[in-house]
């Protein structure tokens, strides 16, 4: 009977929450229609229609050297790749499956070169499988909540053996966790209705993967969708819980809590635009300055963000991305201390902005100035060792002023007359206690 190990548990996740930043990558052959990773279930698309985009993949451009540069100078310390999508294409040389990217005209194993370019930029690994299939004869058809045939009254479920499918699933699953190294991340999407847990057979599916990966961490979708925390939320963590929760396109109000009020760890997803696949139409980008404080949102509530790009299908990650990726990496450069293993301050949030902890450094983020000196809430003048501009590592001096002498529990900095903060995204002060 499986036991909860909280030991092998905060070991395995160190790296983890120490990295808080990673990238997300949803690519195949729905780049071409280039109308969303859905769009086959979307567009109820029949499978012969959906073949030309099999036969047209060709991303002579494809270069995961370049993605992993671009998350590295990003700032973000692990890449989660799409290994295969709901729509059944798999981006790895399947042994059970002739829908793969080696038999496409591009012929190679593309998570193969992903993993090792990922590597080679000292960047964690992570790889997504999804559980269901569109492709696949056995997973259910008509009726089902998110098949492209679900209306079709030609794709009857009679003769589909449910079992079969789970056996290539996991079958493709152990050829994920055997031929591709070590795996940092594995990212399970997703649970629905009644197709959860067991259904996919996850108790024997966690022992495979545990006893072939060890130490690499999984999302808690084995249980869940994007809502829902999962067992370990519960208190009651199953075998097959997951290691964090995985809101999307949200970030929680309050962090994430256990039924008993402790802190769990959680990971944002979150698109650029409004889809994780290559939309060519979808130019509603999030500007790099929200993101970044997003990013610090997350991080002062206990949480990482997992951020996406979505590859065209020549293999290029989008312009309007690139340009987003390089303004956060030139923010993190300056400032990534105040990201990189840090968490709740356990402070109040100020008014202008927020607050990221790392043991006794405490990293006040400014959003905008303030009229007069800036509160330091949460702490008390006889405890502060320095404050600093995070970025320059300038002293900034505890106000004396008369003007808030009103408060003398408060420390207040000094900033100094300038109005215009030094960085006009976030100005990040560094507080060192004693």
């Amino acid at each position: 009977m499986y036991v909860f190990d909280r030991e092998a548990y905060n070991k395995r996740m160190e790296w983890y929450l120490d990295a808080r930043f990673g990238m997300f990558i949803h690519w195949g052959l729905y780049s071409i229609p280039a109308r969303g990773e859905w769009v086959r279930s979307t567009e109820e698309m029949p499978k012969e229609e959906y073949m030309q985009f099999f036969e047209e993949f060709d991303p002579v451009d494809y270069d995961p050297k370049a993605w992993a540069k671009a998350a590295k100078e990003a700032g973000m310390k692990y890449v989660v790749l799409t290994a295969k999508h709901h729509d059944g294409f798999c981006l790895f040389d399947s042994q059970y499956t002739d829908f793969k990217s080696t038999n496409t005209k591009c012929g190679r194993d593309l998570v193969a070169e992903f993993v090792e370019a990922v590597r080679a930029e000292g960047l964690k690994v992570g790889l997504y499988f999804t559980l269901i299939d569109w492709y696949h004869e056995d997973y259910p058809h008509y009726g089902d909540k998110n098949h492209p045939m679900r209306n079709n009254e030609n794709y009857k479920n009679n003769g589909r053996n449910f079992d079969n499918y789970l056996t290539y699933m996991h079958n493709q699953i152990r050829e994920i966790c055997t031929n591709y190294g070590k795996l940092d991340v594995l990212w399970f999407d997703f649970s629905y209705d009644d197709m959860r847990g067991e259904k996919w057979k996850a108790t024997e599916l966690m022992d495979m993967v545990r006893s072939l990966q060890p130490d690499v961490i999984i999302d808690n979708r084995l249980e869940c969708s994007g809502e829902g925390y999962g067992s370990l939320a519960q208190g009651n963590p199953t075998p097959y819980h997951g290691d964090f929760v995985s809101p999307e396109q949200m970030i929680p109000p309050n962090g994430i809590q256990d039924v008993n009020g402790n802190d769990l760890a959680w990971e944002a997803c979150m698109t650029m635009n409004n889809n994780w696949g290559f939309h060519a139409t979808d130019h509603f980008f999030k500007p790099a300055s929200m993101l970044i404080k997003k990013l610090v949102e997350c991080v002062s509530k206990g949480g990482n963000l997992l951020l996406n790009v979505g590859p065209d299908a020549r293999g290029n990650i989008p312009g309007e991305s690139m340009e987003i990726l390089c303004e956060i990496g030139k923010w993190m450069k300056k400032n990534g201390r105040s990201i990189y293993g840090c968490g709740k301050a356990e402070i109040q949030k100020p008014d202008y902005g927020r607050v990221t902890r790392n043991g006794n450094h405490l990293y006040f983020h400014l959003y905008e100035n303030t009229v007069g000196p800036v509160p330091l809430l949460g702490i008390k003048k006889d405890e502060v060792r320095a404050v600093r501009y995070l970025e320059t590592g300038a002293e900034v001096p505890i106000s004396n002023s008369w003007v808030h002498s009103d408060y003398p529990d408060i420390v207040f900095a000094d900033l100094g007359p300038d109005p215009i903060l030094p960085n006009s995204i976030d100005t990040v002060l560094e507080v060192v206690l004693k």
